[in-house]
């Protein structure tokens, strides 16, 4: 189960600084009015998230956010790739994503929002769906390093404690301390596509 996922405490840390005139001009220079409008509704969302005190309240907000502005859809169909990870701006100018968008919509909106990012982990899934077995993304989030996560999700909107979602089974997770694969951490630049990410981020005038 979900569960059961090793969690092991690290140095390492990530968070999500920007200057907010700066990424509105990369977004209207690079995507027009629809960009602007789009990260607009971004920002005023993460405005709004640094007056909520409670960390539940603020992966609710987050959850449904990117829940209700975005589409799911195949990589192939969106970008014409097989597997690629947008940045949260790509996301929203396409509005639309696979699950993997949606989970980095949220996990750098909640570490924005002051989540600590190692109570946060991309965690990869089977998941049963119509009868299905496929691979899948969600959001674990982890109150302490030895607590049950809750789990964000495009397919299930409602956030829930792993042990109720029976539904998917972990493959392996990762976050800033490294990568987790049946007990065992690695160094996560081996993840080649999250370093394309965090790059086109920086493009873009963020500072992942």
């Amino acid at each position: 189960m979900l569960a059961a996922l090793l969690v092991i405490a690290g140095q390492a840390s990530w968070a999500l600084h920007f200057d907010r005139a700066s990424v509105l001009r990369y977004a209207e220079r690079k995507h027009g009015k629809v960009g602007v409008a789009r990260l607009e509704q971004w920002l005023t969302v993460l405005d709004r998230g640094t007056s909520i005190a409670d960390p539940r309240a603020k992966l609710a907000t987050i959850n449904d956010f990117w829940n209700r502005h975005i589409q799911e859809g195949e990589d192939r169909d969106i970008w014409r790739q097989d597997d690629y990870w947008a940045t949260p701006l790509e996301t929203l100018v396409r509005g639309r994503g696979d699950c993997e968008d949606f989970v980095i919509g949220k996990y750098f909106s909640l570490v924005h929002l002051g989540v600590e990012p190692e109570k946060l982990r991309l965690i990869y899934v089977r998941a049963q769906v119509g009868g299905k077995n496929v691979a899948h993304m969600v959001l674990g989030y982890y109150e302490h390093p030895d607590s049950e996560p809750l789990i964000l999700d495009n397919l299930r909107h409602v956030i829930r404690p792993a042990s109720e979602r029976r539904d998917l089974t972990p493959v392996f997770s990762f976050n800033a301390e490294g990568v987790y694969i049946s007990g065992a951490q690695s160094t996560v630049d081996r993840i080649s596509r999250w370093q394309g990410l965090l790059s086109r981020m920086r493009q873009e005038g963020f500072q992942p």
